[in-house]
Formats: structure tokens, sequence, C-alpha cells
């Protein structure tokens, strides 16, 4: 099956995209779609039977690890750059004005 990709198609694409486009480049644009597109056709017509499916271009292994419960950074340290703390928790500069005004 060969699609033609013609200069009507890239306006409507080009419309669609909400993109202003010169004659000159619709022209341009209808030669390299439709050059595109005989180059996925001439892959359609590979053999790939024998071919493994592929599903990433790069080899993924998954790496696991024992899930150990160790002690995270002291909580005093944590707290020596904060500049004020209420039970426990970071006090920090209200950024909402609960809904008044135009935030």
């Amino acid at each position: 099956m060969t699609v033609n990709v013609n200069e009507q198609d890239i306006r409507h694409v080009a419309k669609l995209a909400k993109l202003e486009i010169s004659d000159d480049e619709i022209k341009k644009f209808t030669v390299q779609m439709d050059n595109i597109i005989d180059m996925v056709e001439q892959l359609d017509t590979l053999d790939t039977k024998d071919v493994p499916e592929m599903y990433h271009g790069a080899f993924i292994e998954n790496v696991m690890r024992e899930d150990k419960a160790v002690p995270g950074t002291d909580r005093e340290a944590l707290f020596e750059n904060v500049k004020e703390s209420k039970d426990g928790l970071i006090r920090v500069p209200a950024i909402i004005d609960n809904g008044e005004g135009d935030a």
C-alpha cells in the first residue's frame, strides 16, 4: 500500500498543530513527509519472522537488593539549619492567602 502525502495533508496537519507554514515550507514538508512514509513502507517489506522482539534499545536488568531498614540521618542534625520549628515540624511562611485576593 503506497501512501502519497499532498500539500493539502500538510496544511491540515499544520492547522491541527496551529502552525503557520509558508507555501515554500509546505512544498518542502510535503516532499520530506512523502520520503519518510516511503522509508517506513520499505521497512514493512523486511522479513522479521526470526527476529526476537525488542521493547527497548538498551539492555535492562532488574538488580534487586535485600530490603533492609537502616537508620536515617539524625533528626536533630536535620533541624540544625531550620529557622523555625514547632512540635517537630518545620515552620514555613504561608504562601496561600486562604482563597482571598487574586491568588
